[in-house]
This record gives structure tokens, C-alpha cells and sequence, in this order.
């Protein structure tokens, strides 16, 4: 059951990544966008609790800010890694 909590955290992660990402840099696939959002709920996780965030008995929403900046990061790599960052005249 919780990996399908993390598919569908990092489906929702990952649209709100590509939607605070800067610019045009998010003109990627969606089942790119949907592995940023699993990848920045994962990594988010861990990077939160590095900086000493503490799990409550609530919703974490420092934990969940922390993972969309990630899959907003993750976002903007997966565009400038497959070049469709931006487009480009021919």
C-alpha cells in the first residue's frame, strides 16, 4: 500500500513541480513529470529530515514544500537533460 501512496504523491508532487518550475523548462512528457514527483517525494523525504525536520502527528507541510521544490528541480534537469527545454527555429 505505500507504493501506491508514493505513485500517487509523486503524481500530484510532480504537477506541482512542473507548475512552479521557471519559464518554459517544463515541456516534458508526463510520465517524466510523474518519476520527477515520485523521485522529489523520495528525496524530499530525506532532505527534510537532513534538515531536521520532525514528522507530527498532522500533515507535514514542510516535508511536502520541500518535496515539490525538489521535483520543481527535477523538473527543470529532466527538460535541459532531453532538450525540450525550449524550442528552437529552424
Amino acid at each position: 500500500m505505500e507504493i501506491i501512496g508514493v505513485i500517487i504523491a509523486g503524481i500530484i508532487i510532480g504537477l506541482l513541480g512542473k507548475f512552479v518550475a521557471p519559464g518554459d523548462r517544463d515541456n516534458i512528457p508526463l510520465w517524466l513529470t510523474v518519476l520527477c514527483g515520485i523521485g522529489g517525494v523520495l528525496i524530499g523525504y530525506y532532505v527534510a529530515a537532513a534538515l531536521g525536520v520532525e514528522a507530527t502527528s498532522g500533515i507535514d507541510w514542510i516535508r511536502w514544500i520541500v518535496s515539490i521544490i525538489v521535483a520543481a528541480v527535477l523538473v527543470v534537469i529532466a527538460a535541459m537533460v532531453t532538450g525540450r527545454g525550449k524550442t528552437r527555429a529552424v
